[in-house]
């Protein structure tokens, strides 16, 4: 054998030895994204519950009391008589169909709608002068999840997962629960990782869909199935070596480890049937309003993730729209008051008991519970109907949970409801207050993309710091 076949053999021996080393610390750089970090300074909050009600639930019918359009009901808006807005022409202002009590100590007004909803008042901050860019839903649900009103932009559970990781080896940080009736306008993109890497986009489970292909089938064994993983785990983690920059890849072999260690968990985690009887009859999850049910299933579900260490929990009621609006969800253009005595039910109670499992849990002390939709709705109806046209310049979230001052709330809309008049507040101060609870500075948060460094508040954002505990 010549010196040149020794030199050949030993460099190909060489070369294979730096390719595993190499595919090793791809697969442990991997393995480190995942891992939980420091955030910028001590939180308030470790997790996020995010609840999202997709159509433009109307603020003025639901948390935001306004006397001003019953005084005034059926005359024109002062000023804008002849107004044109998303749908076209609007006529007279439109008082809420149900009255408006005072709840909790702190006397909060809110729609009878919501009786479940109204116990919790005194734990939450209402934000009221929230505004949006854009009067469209599926931009306006982009821009509510990550400050953008184009896809292509990470969400903010995606952020989060980049910034703080997991808390967890054996359940996704960041899980998106979709409505029984569908996913929310613009669909996947609202829970999309963007330019992140594809580990921190969520991965979409709900009670109503079984995690497909999670047992193993009959014909393989036990060990047939561990050697084929770690075949496969060193063939990929050889190629990864190869394209480095290939993050799908690397999203891909996380997923497969993941979902190997999922087999286990998953099943034991989304089984509600553990769960004791008076539990099910908090939530609503048997009742006879199959829709209730099934988002009752899917508030306990949430609950279920957060108590396994799920980072960012998205959790949905009601879907994109359809031929008919306001069937499927809060998007009440022409028939408001038979579509929200529709949708307010399957809201109200299983999202009530929601918050009181968390609290009589103790888990409100690290999970920040925000409630979002994409924008308002108008004061008036719209012409012709009796339903309430898109308003981007006013409506209505909140917050309850760790770091947050309940019973108060912040900013106001005018007399009625039109638009947001005191302390006016945008998507990116809503997300700087988040992550700021979460310990992270929403300036220094950033993700060098495209010749910029790239934040979820984009330039803008102030921290809402009264409403903070």
């Amino acid at each position: 054998m010549n010196r040149f076949e020794l030199a050949r053999r030993g460099f190909l021996g060489q070369m294979t030895t730096g390719l595993t080393g190499v595919a090793l610390s791809r697969l442990l750089a991997n393995e480190a994204a995942a891992a939980p970090r420091q955030p910028h300074f001590e939180p308030k909050a470790k997790q996020v519950l995010q609840i999202f009600c997709p159509g433009a639930a109307s603020h003025v019918d639901l948390w935001d009391h306004k006397p001003m359009l019953e005084k005034f009901h059926d005359t024109p808006l002062p000023g804008v008589e002849t107004e044109v807005t998303f749908q076209g022409k609007n006529g007279n202002l439109m008082k809420s169909p149900w009255p408006f009590a005072p709840a909790g100590q702190s006397g909060k007004m809110i729609s009878t709608m919501l009786p479940h909803m109204a116990k919790h008042v005194d734990d939450m901050a209402f934000i009221h002068s929230m505004t949006s860019r854009t009067n469209t839903h599926g931009p306006g649900c982009i821009y509510m999840n990550s400050c953008f009103t184009r896809e292509g932009f990470p969400s903010a559970g995606s952020w989060v997962s980049y910034a703080l990781g997991s808390m967890n080896d054996n359940l996704p940080t960041y899980i998106a629960v979709q409505d029984l009736r569908g996913e929310p306008p613009n669909g996947k993109a609202n829970w999309g990782n963007g330019f992140l890497s594809a580990q921190h986009q969520a991965v979409a489970m709900a009670a109503q869909q079984p995690l497909r292909n999670l047992e193993r089938p009959s014909s393989i064994n036990a060990y047939e199935e561990q050697a084929t993983r770690d075949f496969l785990k060193l063939i990929d983690t050889e190629h990864a070596a190869l394209h480095p920059g290939n993050d799908e890849l690397r999203a891909r072999m996380a997923a497969y480890e993941l979902a190997a260690k999922m087999q286990l968990t998953a099943p034991e985690v989304s089984d509600l049937a553990n769960e004791p009887q008076h539990i099910h009859e908090l939530y609503g999850t048997n009742d006879g309003n199959k829709l209730k049910a099934a988002y009752a299933r899917n508030c306990l579900l949430s609950r279920r993730f957060l108590e396994h260490g799920v980072r960012y929990v998205s959790l949905y009621c009601a879907s994109r729209a359809s031929a008919v609006d306001g069937l499927l969800n809060w998007d009440a253009h022409k028939t408001l008051k038979a579509d929200y005595e529709r949708h307010c039910p399957i809201f109200d109670q299983p999202t009530a008991a929601l918050l009181s499992d968390l609290k009589q849990r103790g888990m409100l002390k690290d999970v920040l519970v925000v409630w979002c939709t994409e924008f308002g709705r108008m004061p008036t109806h719209q012409e012709g109907t009796s339903g309430r046209d898109h308003n981007p310049d006013a409506f209505t979230t909140w917050m309850m949970g760790a770091g947050v001052n309940g019973g108060v709330s912040y900013g106001e809309t005018d007399d009625f409801g039109r638009r947001a008049a005191v302390d006016v507040t945008s998507v990116y101060d809503f997300y700087a207050t988040v992550l700021h609870l979460l310990g992270l500075n929403h300036e220094t948060l950033t993700y060098y993309h495209n010749g910029a460094n790239r934040r979820l508040t984009d330039v803008h954002g102030h921290v809402l710091k009264s409403i903070l505990a």
